[in-house]
């Protein structure tokens, strides 16, 4: 009987060692796994669509289901390229189309109207490998500038062209060229009206614009734009816009200016601004961001804020920039009442923001 029981002891000690190894086993199995995850590329896309004098009261709750849904929309998009191994520049691209196709916002399709009502518009792209770039001025039958400025970057060495110039310059690359009546929003045109009536040029995103027109009020559009890091560690950044309401003799802003409101340096970061552009070019904004984290340490988020918080505000400038840097790290700062924003990691997370408190 006690060998009986001897025996049973001895099953019943190995089978709990046999237990304890194989949860062991598993713990490590586990830990492997976190280990092999956080061993994996790193990589995520952030965008925007404008920013300004954006708040709940002036938006419907029809209106505000669009901006978010459109916003999904694009930042997802980026998103899926980047997870099926796509680079940045693809992403971007992917994104910024999107947001160019809706009326929602200041380019491409809902582009504002000059003093002359005509739409122009200039787009920028960066690569943070490379360093190259491409830009593209004052274009009026591009459906797509973003694909235009990605083709003078990759097709010709040049990195800006203008209007009449580049739009030749679209044809031959076998661009989507559309008749000009294609950005003709009635919204838009009647914006424009009302603004020309009062003599006056305002920014888009402008609050005293704001009041001038109940749509430009309840709406605000904004220039759109892109910032990715890829599976492969390259950063890029791009920048769409159909520039300022009521603009005149050939103005152009800040987003086909590299360094002002487009960058990308894969030391640093990929940043993409919207605002007031004449004080982003007065700034170098996109490119003093970079610029503070290369020479002086400092993290995506004190560079942004240093920059659109204190140094852009000095000036008398507003808006926002969207940034993502070499390590995945993304900033969304603006010093206005709200900006459209969206981000998507490597994990998938997604966040929506329209206003200050989100």
């Amino acid at each position: 009987m006690k060998k009986i029981l001897l025996v049973f002891a001895l099953f019943g000690t190995l089978a709990c060692n046999n237990s304890a190894e194989e949860n062991s086993a598993g713990v490590e199995t586990s830990e492997a796994v976190s280990e092999k995850r956080d061993s994996l590329p790193n990589y995520g896309i952030v965008i925007h669509g404008g920013a300004g004098t954006i708040l709940k009261e002036n938006m419907s709750d029809s209106l505000e289901k669009e901006y978010r849904a459109k916003l999904e929309e694009a930042v997802r998009a980026g998103h899926a390229v980047l997870e099926r191994g796509g680079t940045s520049i693809e992403a971007i691209e992917e994104a910024i189309n999107i947001m160019e196709n809706s009326p929602l916002f200041n380019a491409g399709k809902g582009a504002v109207f000059t003093n002359a009502e005509t739409n122009e518009l200039d787009a920028a792209v960066m690569d943070g490998k490379t360093l190259n770039a491409g830009a593209v001025a004052g274009v009026t039958t591009v459906k797509n500038p973003i694909d235009l400025a990605i083709a003078v970057m990759n097709n010709s060495e040049h990195v800006m062209m203008i209007g009449k110039g580049a739009e030749t310059f679209a044809e031959e690359q076998g661009m989507e060229i559309v008749d000009p009546e294609y950005f003709y929003t009635e919204n838009r045109f009647r914006g424009l009206q009302r603004i020309k009536d009062s003599e006056k040029t305002q920014l888009d995103h402008d609050q005293k614009t704001a009041f001038l027109d109940p749509f430009i009020k309840d709406s605000k559009y904004g220039t759109v734009g892109a910032a990715a890091l890829d599976k492969h560690g390259n950063l890029a950044a791009g920048t769409s816009t159909g520039g300022m309401t009521n603009k005149r003799w050939g103005r152009v802003g800040d987003v086909p200016v590299i360094g002002a409101g487009t960058y990308a340096n894969n030391k640093t970061a990929a940043i993409s601004g919207t605002g007031w552009g004449e004080f982003f070019i007065r700034g170098v904004v996109a490119y003093d961001i970079s610029a503070l984290m290369e020479y002086k340490g400092l993290s995506l988020q004190e560079a942004a804020e240093e920059v659109i918080q204190k140094k852009n505000m000095e000036l008398g400038g507003n808006g926002g920039i969207i940034a993502i840097d070499n390590k995945g790290n993304v900033a969304m700062e603006f010093n206005t009442s709200g900006m459209y924003r969206a981000k998507m990691n490597r994990e998938g997370e997604l966040e929506i923001g329209i206003y200050g408190e989100e």
